[in-house]
């Protein structure tokens, strides 16, 4: 797969898996925390802000992996 192919997929990617990972992390938040005191949110929303960084980790080690030459 060509090298630009693979960095425009990955960063299609990355920005489906930020914007899905948003909405699931405040929906979550509104139904299972709004009676928690405000150091439950802020832990919650530490942990949910640094959790989304390991999916999109593997996805930009696959975007800059090498690039496979052609055989001919």
């Amino acid at each position: 797969m060509p090298v630009r192919l693979r960095k425009f997929i990955g960063t299609l990617l990355i920005i489906v898996l930020v914007v899905l990972y948003a909405l699931v992390a405040t929906t979550v938040a509104s139904y299972r925390l709004a009676e928690s005191a405000w150091y439950v949110h802020l832990v919650y929303f530490l942990f949910t802000g640094v959790l989304w960084i390991v999916p999109a980790m593997f996805i930009i080690r696959w975007m800059e992996g090498p690039a496979r030459k052609k055989q001919s």
